[in-house]
């Protein structure tokens, strides 16, 4: 897989250091170097790309605002020296947050997650009939929690809670649920239906961890996910083909 890059930076040494390391990482290619928001904003219409480099703090136009302003399948990198931006930065959907001066090891570390993002939406966008028969295959997903991406098996996850633009993955090699800045309908896509029922607006439960329900509702525990009117139909189906 090859990324098409660019970077965005007031400062043209920090645009020149980033360039080098692009050069450096084999599944990168760099397609524009911009020393302001406003000549990116207008070479990006032009030629998008896949993954951006962004500095945050800019002149007229800073890095927050232009990533509101780019086409939603562009990702981002925020590049910056002030860490008071991290949550911002990943308000916006950022893929990763690089604090300079940034290093060549942190900065491979955040292409290596760009690469593992654009895999798995890559597996999602083939064609329905192969992308429905890959995903009843996969094992794991990938998911970003605190500023990285984590692998968790699907084997681990026993149920899904939605809280507004988070999830919380609840597995059972933990006793505290994985937080994880994405709705109720990303999460369900990413999973195979084979193995995965939604039962209520705001919970995912896997079809092999149920053990017991009680006045409609799955318990787990001390833990008891009601079942919502609207999948009552869809989870008594399950129940009686099993």
């Amino acid at each position: 897989m090859i990324i098409k890059c660019a970077i965005v930076d007031d400062e043209p040494l920090a645009v020149e250091l980033l360039a080098s390391y692009v050069k450096k990482i084999p599944f990168l290619e760099l397609c524009g170097k911009y020393n302001n928001a406003t000549d990116a904003l207008h070479g990006l219409g032009e030629q998008p790309v896949d993954l951006l480099f962004l500095d945050i703090q800019m002149p007229e136009l800073n890095g927050l605002e232009l990533s509101k302003m780019i086409p939603e399948n562009t990702r981002i990198v925020f590049t910056t020296a002030f860490d008071q931006y991290a949550v911002d930065g990943f308000r916006a959907n950022a893929l990763d947050y690089l604090l300079k001066p940034i290093s060549y090891a942190d900065f491979m570390e955040a292409c290596n997650k760009a690469l593992q993002w654009f895999q798995l939406v890559q597996q999602q966008d083939e064609p329905a009939v192969a992308a429905a028969a890959e995903k009843e295959e996969i094992k794991s997903i990938f998911v970003k929690s605190e500023y990285k991406l984590l692998q968790i098996n699907l084997d681990d996850i026993r149920y899904i809670e939605g809280l507004k633009d988070y999830v919380k993955i609840y597995t059972e090699q933990s006793p505290h649920p994985i937080l994880s800045l994405m709705n109720m309908k990303a999460i369900e896509q990413m999973l195979p239906a084979s193995r995965f029922i939604r039962v209520h607006r705001s919970f995912i439960v896997q079809k092999s961890k149920i053990r017991e329900i009680e006045r409609n509702r799955i318990v787990f525990g001390n833990v008891y996910i009601p079942i919502g009117d609207s999948y009552k139909q869809a989870f008594q189906d399950f129940i009686n083909n099993k």
